[in-house]
Protein backbone atom coordinates (compact mmCIF):
# COMPACT_ATOMS: atom_id res chain seq x y z
CA UNK A 1 0.00 0.00 0.00
CA UNK A 2 1.39 3.36 -0.96
CA UNK A 3 1.83 6.09 1.62
CA UNK A 4 -0.85 8.14 -0.17
CA UNK A 5 -3.37 5.29 0.12
CA UNK A 6 -2.52 4.80 3.78
CA UNK A 7 -3.05 8.50 4.44
CA UNK A 8 -6.41 8.37 2.68
CA UNK A 9 -7.54 5.42 4.84
CA UNK A 10 -6.57 7.24 8.05
CA UNK A 11 -8.55 10.33 7.04
CA UNK A 12 -11.53 8.15 6.07
CA UNK A 13 -11.48 6.35 9.44
CA UNK A 14 -11.38 9.65 11.31
CA UNK A 15 -14.32 10.98 9.32
CA UNK A 16 -16.30 7.80 10.02
CA UNK A 17 -15.91 8.07 13.78
CA UNK A 18 -16.63 11.81 13.97
CA UNK A 19 -20.25 12.62 14.92
CA UNK A 20 -22.34 14.00 12.11
CA UNK A 21 -23.36 17.65 12.38
CA UNK A 22 -27.16 17.84 12.21
CA UNK A 23 -28.50 19.97 9.40
CA UNK A 24 -30.56 22.08 11.78
CA UNK A 25 -27.46 22.94 13.85
CA UNK A 26 -25.64 24.02 10.73
CA UNK A 27 -28.60 26.14 9.67
CA UNK A 28 -28.81 27.68 13.12
CA UNK A 29 -25.12 28.62 12.99
CA UNK A 30 -25.58 30.22 9.59
CA UNK A 31 -28.60 32.16 10.86
CA UNK A 32 -26.65 33.40 13.89
CA UNK A 33 -23.79 34.57 11.68
CA UNK A 34 -26.22 36.37 9.41
CA UNK A 35 -27.78 38.19 12.38
CA UNK A 36 -24.36 39.15 13.67
CA UNK A 37 -23.51 40.53 10.25
CA UNK A 38 -26.72 42.58 10.20
CA UNK A 39 -25.95 43.93 13.68
CA UNK A 40 -22.46 44.98 12.68
CA UNK A 41 -23.79 46.65 9.54
CA UNK A 42 -26.41 48.64 11.49
CA UNK A 43 -23.82 49.85 14.01
CA UNK A 44 -21.56 50.92 11.17
CA UNK A 45 -24.41 52.76 9.43
CA UNK A 46 -25.27 54.64 12.63
CA UNK A 47 -21.63 55.55 13.15
CA UNK A 48 -21.37 56.85 9.59
CA UNK A 49 -24.51 58.98 10.00
CA UNK A 50 -23.20 60.57 13.18
CA UNK A 51 -19.69 61.03 11.77
CA UNK A 52 -20.95 62.80 8.66
CA UNK A 53 -23.49 64.99 10.48
CA UNK A 54 -22.98 68.75 10.19
CA UNK A 55 -22.88 69.29 13.93
CA UNK A 56 -22.74 66.98 16.95
CA UNK A 57 -25.13 64.07 17.39
CA UNK A 58 -25.72 60.94 19.42
CA UNK A 59 -28.02 57.93 19.34
CA UNK A 60 -28.94 55.11 21.70
CA UNK A 61 -31.05 52.07 20.74
CA UNK A 62 -32.28 49.13 22.83
CA UNK A 63 -34.21 45.98 21.93
CA UNK A 64 -36.49 45.56 24.93
CA UNK A 65 -36.84 41.80 24.40
CA UNK A 66 -33.24 40.73 23.82
CA UNK A 67 -31.37 43.64 25.40
CA UNK A 68 -29.42 44.21 22.16
CA UNK A 69 -28.00 47.74 22.05
CA UNK A 70 -26.62 50.11 19.44
CA UNK A 71 -25.09 53.44 20.34
CA UNK A 72 -22.96 56.36 19.23
CA UNK A 73 -22.11 59.05 21.80
CA UNK A 74 -24.87 57.72 24.11
CA UNK A 75 -23.64 59.53 27.24
CA UNK A 76 -22.92 62.93 25.75
CA UNK A 77 -25.18 65.71 27.06
CA UNK A 78 -27.40 67.46 24.50
CA UNK A 79 -30.24 70.01 24.61
CA UNK A 80 -33.63 68.35 25.06
CA UNK A 81 -35.72 71.19 23.68
CA UNK A 82 -39.33 69.99 24.15
CA UNK A 83 -38.30 66.48 25.21
CA UNK A 84 -37.91 68.01 28.68
CA UNK A 85 -41.70 67.82 28.90
CA UNK A 86 -41.47 64.06 29.55
CA UNK A 87 -39.69 64.44 32.92
CA UNK A 88 -42.00 67.35 33.79
CA UNK A 89 -44.93 64.99 33.20
CA UNK A 90 -43.24 62.30 35.29
CA UNK A 91 -42.90 64.62 38.30
CA UNK A 92 -46.53 65.74 37.93
CA UNK A 93 -47.70 62.13 38.12
CA UNK A 94 -45.45 61.57 41.13
CA UNK A 95 -47.12 64.50 42.87
CA UNK A 96 -50.55 63.14 42.00
CA UNK A 97 -49.49 59.74 43.32
CA UNK A 98 -48.44 61.48 46.55
CA UNK A 99 -51.85 63.16 46.84
CA UNK A 100 -50.71 66.76 46.29
CA UNK A 101 -53.36 67.33 43.62
CA UNK A 102 -55.63 65.34 41.33
CA UNK A 103 -55.62 64.66 37.59
CA UNK A 104 -58.95 66.43 37.04
CA UNK A 105 -58.30 69.48 39.22
CA UNK A 106 -59.13 72.85 37.70
CA UNK A 107 -56.44 75.48 38.05
CA UNK A 108 -56.53 79.26 37.39
CA UNK A 109 -54.25 80.62 34.69
CA UNK A 110 -51.61 83.18 35.66
CA UNK A 111 -50.10 85.09 32.73
CA UNK A 112 -46.71 84.90 34.43
CA UNK A 113 -46.45 81.49 32.74
CA UNK A 114 -47.07 82.87 29.24
CA UNK A 115 -44.64 81.95 26.47
CA UNK A 116 -45.14 84.52 23.73
CA UNK A 117 -42.76 83.07 21.13
CA UNK A 118 -44.96 80.26 19.80
CA UNK A 119 -48.48 79.51 18.62
CA UNK A 120 -49.70 78.37 22.01
CA UNK A 121 -53.36 78.03 22.91
CA UNK A 122 -53.19 78.61 26.65
CA UNK A 123 -51.44 81.99 26.50
CA UNK A 124 -54.51 83.36 24.71
CA UNK A 125 -56.68 82.80 27.77
CA UNK A 126 -57.53 85.74 30.06
CA UNK A 127 -55.71 85.87 33.39
CA UNK A 128 -57.64 83.87 35.99
CA UNK A 129 -59.35 81.53 33.50
CA UNK A 130 -59.65 77.98 34.80
CA UNK A 131 -58.57 74.89 32.90
CA UNK A 132 -58.30 71.25 33.98
CA UNK A 133 -54.89 69.82 34.79
CA UNK A 134 -55.42 66.83 32.49
CA UNK A 135 -56.02 69.08 29.50
CA UNK A 136 -52.82 70.98 30.24
CA UNK A 137 -50.85 67.72 30.32
CA UNK A 138 -52.21 66.65 26.94
CA UNK A 139 -51.45 70.08 25.47
CA UNK A 140 -47.91 69.95 26.85
CA UNK A 141 -47.07 66.47 25.58
CA UNK A 142 -49.17 66.00 22.45
CA UNK A 143 -49.26 69.56 21.10
CA UNK A 144 -46.03 70.69 22.79
CA UNK A 145 -47.78 73.84 24.03
CA UNK A 146 -45.02 75.78 25.78
CA UNK A 147 -47.21 77.94 28.01
CA UNK A 148 -48.87 74.80 29.36
CA UNK A 149 -45.43 73.33 29.94
CA UNK A 150 -44.06 76.35 31.82
CA UNK A 151 -47.21 76.40 33.95
CA UNK A 152 -46.97 72.66 34.68
CA UNK A 153 -43.26 72.93 35.47
CA UNK A 154 -44.16 75.40 38.22
CA UNK A 155 -47.02 73.15 39.36
CA UNK A 156 -44.59 70.21 39.68
CA UNK A 157 -42.29 72.07 42.07
CA UNK A 158 -40.32 74.03 39.50
CA UNK A 159 -37.01 73.00 38.04
CA UNK A 160 -35.48 72.38 41.47
CA UNK A 161 -38.25 70.00 42.48
CA UNK A 162 -38.22 68.15 39.17
CA UNK A 163 -34.42 67.83 39.19
CA UNK A 164 -34.41 66.48 42.74
CA UNK A 165 -36.99 63.86 41.74
CA UNK A 166 -34.89 62.89 38.70
CA UNK A 167 -31.82 62.49 40.90
CA UNK A 168 -33.78 60.30 43.34
CA UNK A 169 -34.80 58.07 40.45
CA UNK A 170 -31.24 57.57 39.21
CA UNK A 171 -31.18 60.08 36.36
CA UNK A 172 -27.92 61.95 36.76
CA UNK A 173 -27.95 63.86 33.46
CA UNK A 174 -31.59 64.74 32.67
CA UNK A 175 -32.19 68.21 34.05
CA UNK A 176 -34.54 71.18 33.75
CA UNK A 177 -32.59 74.44 33.31
CA UNK A 178 -35.09 77.15 32.37
CA UNK A 179 -36.54 79.13 35.29
CA UNK A 180 -34.41 77.03 37.66
CA UNK A 181 -32.30 78.67 40.34
CA UNK A 182 -28.58 78.00 40.07
CA UNK A 183 -28.70 76.66 36.51
CA UNK A 184 -28.02 79.82 34.54
CA UNK A 185 -24.85 78.49 32.93
CA UNK A 186 -26.59 75.26 31.89
CA UNK A 187 -29.52 77.23 30.50
CA UNK A 188 -27.21 79.33 28.33
CA UNK A 189 -25.47 76.19 27.07
CA UNK A 190 -28.37 73.76 26.63
CA UNK A 191 -31.59 75.76 26.84
CA UNK A 192 -34.72 74.57 28.64
CA UNK A 193 -33.44 71.09 29.44
CA UNK A 194 -30.55 68.69 28.95
CA UNK A 195 -30.14 64.91 28.75
CA UNK A 196 -28.17 62.08 27.20
CA UNK A 197 -29.60 59.67 24.60
CA UNK A 198 -29.11 56.73 26.97
CA UNK A 199 -30.88 58.33 29.94
CA UNK A 200 -33.72 59.67 27.82
CA UNK A 201 -34.31 56.19 26.42
CA UNK A 202 -34.22 54.72 29.93
CA UNK A 203 -36.87 57.21 31.07
CA UNK A 204 -39.15 56.18 28.21
CA UNK A 205 -38.54 52.47 28.84
CA UNK A 206 -39.43 52.81 32.52
CA UNK A 207 -42.71 54.43 31.56
CA UNK A 208 -43.47 51.69 29.05
CA UNK A 209 -42.58 48.93 31.52
CA UNK A 210 -44.68 50.47 34.31
CA UNK A 211 -41.68 51.32 36.46
CA UNK A 212 -41.87 55.12 36.67
CA UNK A 213 -43.95 56.43 39.61
CA UNK A 214 -46.30 53.40 39.58
CA UNK A 215 -47.74 50.92 37.06
CA UNK A 216 -51.00 52.89 36.93
CA UNK A 217 -49.29 56.25 36.45
CA UNK A 218 -46.91 54.81 33.85
CA UNK A 219 -49.89 53.36 31.98
CA UNK A 220 -51.50 56.80 31.70
CA UNK A 221 -48.27 58.55 30.73
CA UNK A 222 -47.66 56.03 27.96
CA UNK A 223 -51.19 56.49 26.64
CA UNK A 224 -50.71 60.26 26.56
CA UNK A 225 -47.46 59.98 24.58
CA UNK A 226 -49.24 57.93 21.92
CA UNK A 227 -50.97 61.12 20.75
CA UNK A 228 -47.95 63.09 19.53
CA UNK A 229 -49.00 65.59 16.86
CA UNK A 230 -45.42 65.92 15.54
CA UNK A 231 -45.03 62.71 13.54
CA UNK A 232 -43.15 63.72 10.40
CA UNK A 233 -39.65 62.77 11.50
CA UNK A 234 -38.63 59.39 12.94
CA UNK A 235 -42.25 58.44 13.47
CA UNK A 236 -42.94 58.82 9.75
CA UNK A 237 -40.81 55.72 9.15
CA UNK A 238 -43.07 53.51 11.30
CA UNK A 239 -46.36 52.11 9.93
CA UNK A 240 -49.38 54.09 11.17
CA UNK A 241 -51.01 50.89 12.44
CA UNK A 242 -48.07 50.07 14.74
CA UNK A 243 -48.30 51.49 18.26
CA UNK A 244 -45.63 53.83 19.55
CA UNK A 245 -45.10 56.53 22.19
CA UNK A 246 -42.81 59.47 21.62
CA UNK A 247 -41.71 63.05 22.24
CA UNK A 248 -39.53 65.27 20.12
CA UNK A 249 -37.92 68.65 20.36
CA UNK A 250 -36.49 71.39 18.15
CA UNK A 251 -34.64 74.63 18.74
CA UNK A 252 -32.45 76.64 16.42
CA UNK A 253 -29.33 74.41 16.45
CA UNK A 254 -30.68 71.21 17.97
CA UNK A 255 -33.18 68.45 17.15
CA UNK A 256 -34.20 65.49 19.30
CA UNK A 257 -36.62 62.57 19.35
CA UNK A 258 -37.25 59.70 21.76
CA UNK A 259 -39.49 56.75 20.83
CA UNK A 260 -40.71 53.38 22.08
CA UNK A 261 -42.01 51.20 19.23
CA UNK A 262 -44.33 48.26 19.93
CA UNK A 263 -43.23 46.43 16.79
CA UNK A 264 -44.66 43.04 15.68
CA UNK A 265 -41.36 41.24 16.32
CA UNK A 266 -40.73 42.89 19.68
CA UNK A 267 -40.56 46.28 21.38
CA UNK A 268 -37.59 48.58 20.88
CA UNK A 269 -36.68 52.10 21.99
CA UNK A 270 -34.37 54.79 20.66
CA UNK A 271 -33.32 58.38 21.14
CA UNK A 272 -31.55 60.73 18.73
CA UNK A 273 -30.17 64.09 19.91
CA UNK A 274 -28.14 66.81 18.21
CA UNK A 275 -26.43 70.08 19.08
CA UNK A 276 -24.35 72.80 17.41
CA UNK A 277 -25.98 72.10 14.06
CA UNK A 278 -24.77 74.16 11.12
CA UNK A 279 -28.29 74.01 9.67
CA UNK A 280 -30.46 76.37 11.74
CA UNK A 281 -33.52 76.28 9.50
CA UNK A 282 -36.90 74.76 10.36
CA UNK A 283 -37.38 73.41 6.85
CA UNK A 284 -38.42 69.84 6.08
CA UNK A 285 -34.89 68.97 4.97
CA UNK A 286 -33.13 70.40 8.02
CA UNK A 287 -30.14 68.17 8.76
CA UNK A 288 -31.50 67.22 12.17
CA UNK A 289 -34.91 66.24 10.79
CA UNK A 290 -33.26 64.18 8.07
CA UNK A 291 -31.09 62.41 10.65
CA UNK A 292 -34.13 61.48 12.75
CA UNK A 293 -36.01 60.15 9.73
CA UNK A 294 -32.98 58.17 8.55
CA UNK A 295 -32.41 56.59 11.96
CA UNK A 296 -36.11 55.81 12.34
CA UNK A 297 -36.15 54.03 8.98
CA UNK A 298 -32.92 52.10 9.60
CA UNK A 299 -34.22 50.80 12.91
CA UNK A 300 -37.63 49.80 11.60
CA UNK A 301 -36.06 47.87 8.73
CA UNK A 302 -33.54 46.25 11.05
CA UNK A 303 -36.05 45.05 13.63
CA UNK A 304 -38.73 44.18 11.05
CA UNK A 305 -36.77 42.91 8.01
CA UNK A 306 -39.69 40.85 6.66
CA UNK A 307 -42.28 43.61 6.89
CA UNK A 308 -43.25 44.92 3.46
CA UNK A 309 -44.56 48.36 4.52
CA UNK A 310 -42.89 51.43 3.03
CA UNK A 311 -43.51 55.05 4.05
CA UNK A 312 -45.37 57.17 1.52
CA UNK A 313 -42.78 59.47 -0.10
CA UNK A 314 -45.04 62.53 0.18
CA UNK A 315 -46.28 61.99 3.73
CA UNK A 316 -43.90 64.19 5.73
CA UNK A 317 -43.82 66.95 3.12
CA UNK A 318 -47.61 67.08 2.81
CA UNK A 319 -48.52 67.12 6.49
Amino acid sequence: MTSLSAHFLVVLCVLLVLPAIPADVSAETASTRAEESRSIRLQQELEALIRDFNGEAGVYVRNLTTGEEFMVNPDTVYPTASMVKVPIMGKLFQDMEDGKFAYGDRVPYDTVHSYRFSEDMINRMPHGSEVSLNRLIYLMVCMSDNTSSIWLQAKAGGGLGINAWLEENGFGQIRVNSRTEGRGDEFRRYGWGQATPREMTELMVRIFEGKLVSPLASDKMYRIMKGNMWDTDGLSQIPPYVNYASKGGAVRRSRSETVVVNAPSGDYAWTVMTKNQEDESYDYDNDGYVLKRTVGGLLWNYFEPDHDWEPHPDYPRTW
